[in-house]
């Protein structure tokens, strides 16, 4: 069975960011929505400390706020750069995604 981890690790910072971009959100919050969207085997330890480089190299930002079932949730946003870096990696993935598509599709893609 083919192993996915490396290919997961390579994808979850972009999706995480898309994620957030949509709204501002917490932890446990982003591993639900992975795991809606078929990342069935993602924890929250795989999750926060992802969380945590995003927010070092500056791409989201962390604020604490009240929450109505027990203690304060850090909640996640998108900065700007954060932005840019979703837009990357979209283009970056939409590239990749065509070149595997053409070759697991016809395994060539030059024209002959």
């Amino acid at each position: 069975m083919y192993d996915q981890t490396q290919l997961r690790k390579g994808t979850l910072e972009g999706c995480i960011l898309k994620i957030i971009c949509k709204e501002e959100t917490y932890g446990y919050e982003i591993v639900s929505k992975l795991q809606e969207a078929g990342f069935k085997e993602v924890k929250e330890g795989t999750i926060y400390p992802l969380l945590v480089r995003l927010e070092k190299k500056g791409v989201v930002c962390s604020k604490f706020k009240a929450s109505p079932l027990g203690p304060s949730r850090k909640y996640y946003q998108l900065t700007e750069e954060g932005q840019v870096l979703l837009e990357e990696f979209q283009e970056a993935w939409n590239e990749v995604s065509y070149i595997v598509n053409q070759l697991l599709k016809d395994g060539d893609l030059y024209e002959k």
